[in-house]
């Protein structure tokens, strides 16, 4: 009995300190909210711009259709693009000045249209605060695939890989909207690859959605 005496004497002091140290440090709680907005069938219209070559400026109007498969995972089926294509200064000097031939290699590669479809990633999710005054809900997400690319020759259509990344921003349970930053690598030849970047603004409709 004197044993067990001592040896509560002993564990006692150690018993509160370690309560002390909790009631000075209670640790932290870690909240995960679900998710406000969910996508399902997703059919989006948009414009953008292809902004890199020296020789041309295109203007494009858009248009895709996504399934969700999961709230990270989902498929753009398919995306049609149209490009209405603007001559830059520099090519008009190269003709007037140098005489240069609007059939050359450099002038032939402007993208007419691009269909394509994309696997599509969302790792990240989440919502802020703007001015205190309103929440935001956004997604930012990658996707990659393949494009048949018309370039503004009579045997055009090349094929392409295409990769980018995007940011959505939900007004609501139907409708966001989409900022999609990509590049496509287009084999143009057995040694010659182009690659084309499109910056596109979106209207994305959700339909079918559970929440």
């Amino acid at each position: 009995m004197r044993s067990v005496l001592l040896i509560l004497l002993c564990l006692v002091p150690g018993f509160a300190r370690a309560q002390a140290e909790a009631l000075e440090n209670p640790g932290t709680v870690s909240a995960v909210q679900d998710r406000l907005y969910r996508m399902h069938h997703e059919l989006t219209l948009g414009v953008g711009v292809l902004p890199a070559d020296a020789f041309y400026k295109g203007f494009v109007g858009a248009l895709g259709y996504t399934y969700h498969f999961s709230d990270t995972f989902a498929w753009q089926v398919g995306r049609g693009m149209y490009s209405y294509n603007v001559q830059t200064g520099l090519r008009r000097q190269l003709e007037r000045d140098f005489d240069v031939a609007p059939t050359a290699t450099a002038f032939e590669d402007q993208v007419q249209w691009m269909v394509g479809s994309d696997l599509v990633w969302s790792p990240l999710y989440g919502k802020t605060s703007i001015l205190n005054s309103s929440v935001v809900h956004f997604e930012a997400f990658l996707l990659g695939g393949g494009t048949v690319v018309k370039v503004h020759r009579s045997d055009g259509f090349r094929p392409a890989i295409n990769l980018g990344v995007g940011l959505r921003m939900f007004s609501g349970k139907t409708v966001s909207f989409r900022l999609d930053v990509t590049n496509n690598v287009v084999f143009a030849g057995t040694s010659r690859i182009i690659n084309v970047p499109t910056v596109q603004l979106g209207t994305a409709f959700n339909f079918g959605a559970t929440e």
